[in-house]
């Protein structure tokens, strides 16, 4: 291999590498040497024997592929900390996305700060790769770049918004031209994406949900996305409503209307997949969605940490991988940890199957790393290989949380969570330093969360069509002393 082009970094003896096994196409342990110059991977394993411009000391560090998340919501989500908490319907399925969800939103400056919050969570729990599911916003793609994160946006449309008034039924207003505006408007934004001077941003075609799209935007946005060249995602079988909603206007599941309509294949991430015909709560057993996913090649955008709230879970993720589905993690929540979420997926599947083996660790950390990377279509990121983006974490191993040491992956993923993650690198540039997000200040961004907060609580009872405060919908956890 001839010596490369550009300054090489090097991260000296780590005890313990998470790195490519081409060979027998999977991660393996390995222990040495990472190098990396310009956005590449030039040494993984092994003493690296060039010249560096700079030397990390990694002898107490685990060295990991940096993380994919194909599921997010940014934009609105660390609004929701102290509200949503322990909020659902159960008129509803326990869903919060119809009653709630839309009583409590933010603004210009709040945006801009969830925004802000989101993504540097996200860096410092190993993210460097997010597809980002919001509405188009001014700065979206500015603060992207700026976040030095690996960014696939996914602006979010709909011919239709959901609304109840009563807390048990659940009605559609529709738009006179089924979404088409608003689709043009996104479809515009991705072209000023594919643009944008950091090549690090690229797009993905996001009808909104299922039950909120007609018929003819659905076809088209597959179409457009099969033009462009990426990939679509949309929400479905998220919820009990839904499920029945789309029953009742197709006579058919979620699963086997988006089948109908000629869009469930290798190009559709599907957000959830959780209300798949044989799941107890709807009882649709002339159905058989598992196998019609598996055979589509659709995959499941994962998100535990939001449904296990209300106590709704995927029933299971080892079950999915076993019939095949494509599965990656996301973050549909607060915080935006992918730790957790890893930790959750490998809970609830054994909570849901009464299995301690549904699942191991590494199915749920390949589907945050590979898995995620293979949906999204490249298999450049989410692997420590020669050849490969340098996009990695470093997790300090003598923190005390990874502490007695025996497997790393493990300790990382049940107990220590994000803590020890110090230093994270995307295209080989820093963007997590010391276990701080560079390009934000995380706590002015959560000083003006805070307030933006304030305001939806202020504005709540408008919002509300039966007029109650938000300390009435969502009381303190006790009440204040006199």
């Amino acid at each position: 291999m001839s010596p490369p082009s550009q300054p090489v970094t090097v991260i000296r003896d780590c005890p313990w590498i998470v790195a490519w096994d081409d060979a027998a196409g999977r991660h393996a342990y390995g222990s040495g040497d990472v190098a990396f110059a310009g956005d590449r991977l030039v040494h993984v394993g092994g003493r690296y024997a060039g010249a560096a411009a700079r030397e990390i000391d990694g002898a107490s560090s685990l060295v990991a592929p940096g993380l994919v998340n194909i599921h997010s919501h940014p934009l609105s989500e660390p609004l929701n900390k102290g509200f949503l908490d322990e909020l659902g319907s159960p008129a509803l399925g326990m869903s919060s996305l119809y009653e709630f969800m839309p009583l409590f939103g933010t603004d210009g400056d709040g945006t801009r700060a969830c925004t802000e919050a989101a993504y540097a969570e996200l860096l410092q729990s190993g993210v460097t790769t997010l597809v980002d599911l919001s509405v188009v916003y001014d700065g979206w793609l500015e603060l992207l770049a700026r976040s030095g994160l690996r960014g696939v946006v996914a602006p979010m449309y709909r011919g239709g918004a959901w609304k109840t008034a009563d807390g048990h039924s659940v009605t559609y207003d529709w738009t006179a031209d089924g979404g088409a505006a608003a689709m043009a408007a996104a479809l515009d934004f991705l072209d000023r994406a594919a643009a944008h001077e950091s090549g690090r941003i690229t797009g993905m075609v996001a009808p909104a949900q299922i039950d909120t799209c007609p018929e003819a935007l659905i076809r088209e946005s597959h179409a457009e996305a099969a033009r462009r060249g990426v990939p679509m995602q949309i929400h479905a079988a998220q919820s009990v409503v839904e499920f029945h909603e789309i029953a009742r206007r197709h006579g058919c599941t979620p699963v086997e209307w988006l089948d109908r309509l000629g869009v469930l294949d290798a190009r559709t991430i599907i957000g959830h997949g959780i209300f798949l015909n044989d799941h107890p709560w709807v009882h649709w057993p002339q159905g058989d969605d598992l196998a019609r996913l598996a055979a589509s090649g659709a995959a499941v955008a994962h998100c535990p940490t939001v449904f296990q709230r209300r106590g709704i879970a995927l029933r299971s993720f080892g079950r999915y991988a076993r019939a095949g589905v494509r599965l990656g993690i996301g973050t549909d929540t607060y915080p935006h940890n992918m730790i957790e979420e890893m930790r959750h997926a490998l809970i609830n599947a054994r909570l849901m199957s009464g299995n301690v083996e549904d699942l191991r660790t590494s199915d749920v950390f390949d589907a945050a790393t590979v898995g995620g990377a293979a949906i999204l279509g490249r298999d450049d990121i989410g692997r420590l290989a020669v050849g490969a983006k340098a996009d990695l974490f470093m997790a300090d191993l003598d923190h005390p949380a990874m502490r007695p040491l025996r497997e790393p992956l493990r300790s990382l993923i049940y107990v220590a969570g994000e803590r020890p993650i110090r230093q994270v690198f995307v295209d080989g540039r820093q963007v997590v330093e010391d276990g701080r997000a560079t390009a934000f200040d995380l706590d002015d961004a959560l000083t003006h969360v805070e307030a933006a907060q304030r305001r939806a609580e202020a504005d709540f009872a408008r919002r509300d069509p039966r007029g109650r405060a938000h300390d009435a919908v969502s009381p303190l956890v006790y009440g204040r002393a006199p």
